[in-house]
């Protein structure tokens, strides 16, 4: 499967051996390994055994993804994340941006943090890397209009994003955000949600061949199980699969 794949942070109870072991057996050869439980940036010895493992099954780390809060967390601190994604492979490092939806920011509060954005995608554009912000809800790429506005203001290549559907707004809502966001856009996280409720992706693939027609070759990611059990994960891959036909 071209440009397919799976988020670690579906699996957080399981070993990255036994992540790999299940990758194989659904087809799947790319992975974002998560910084919170599975590739901490500050576990070298973790990283690079990470690193020998994929070597030794044909995987491929496609992103880093990190907790990384940007207008949050100290900026230099973001130089670990880019050399823990490096051992790892990856050129790509998944970030969030701020901690409130784009409306609950002031004009000051939105300054600070496009400045932040900007001394970020300063500094992976000297590493040769390029941080990728999630349309995660509570953060200010939750609206189309944020992330749009924040993308035409740092205006730099080193600077994209993910996107996902919202599982609280409607798919007529969700296709005009991935219109806008389109251009800007490296990967997508792939699930079947409505709410909190979870389903198979099985339902959902006339809706997610839809989504996809809007973007250009993206990597797509699988992100977590309907019944967050690792047995699923063939099933998910095979409607995933289709998806991409």
């Amino acid at each position: 499967m071209k440009n397919c794949g799976l988020v670690s942070v579906s699996f957080r109870k399981y070993s990255p051996q036994r992540i790999i072991e299940e990758m194989k057996k659904a087809k799947l050869h790319f992975i974002e390994w998560g910084s919170d439980i599975h590739a901490p940036r500050d576990n070298r010895e973790k990283l690079l055994e990470i690193s020998a493992l994929q070597a030794e099954n044909g995987i491929c780390c496609c992103s880093y993804g990190t907790y990384f809060r940007l207008g949050t967390d100290n900026t230099d601190i973001l130089q670990e994340y880019i050399d823990a994604a490096k051992i790892l492979g990856t050129d790509i490092l998944r970030l969030w941006c701020g901690d409130k939806a784009t409306d609950k920011y002031s004009p000051e509060e939105e300054d600070f943090l496009f400045d932040e954005c900007k001394k970020a995608s300063d500094i992976a554009k000297k590493n040769g890397v390029i941080l990728c912000l999630e349309c995660h809800n509570g953060t200010y790429t939750e609206t189309k209009e944020g992330a749009i506005k924040l993308m035409k203001n740092i205006n730099s290549p080193a600077f994209r994003m993910y996107w996902q559907p919202n599982q609280f707004k409607s798919a007529d809502e969700n296709m005009s955000y991935a219109r806008l966001i389109s251009p800007f856009t490296k990967t997508l996280h792939v699930f079947n949600w409505t709410e909190d409720k979870r389903f198979p992706l099985a339902d959902a693939v006339p809706l997610w061949k839809e989504y996809l027609s809007y973007f250009y070759e993206p990597m797509l990611l699988l992100e977590f199980m309907p019944d967050d059990d690792i047995a699923s994960l063939c099933a998910e891959a095979q409607s995933l699969r289709k998806i991409t036909e």
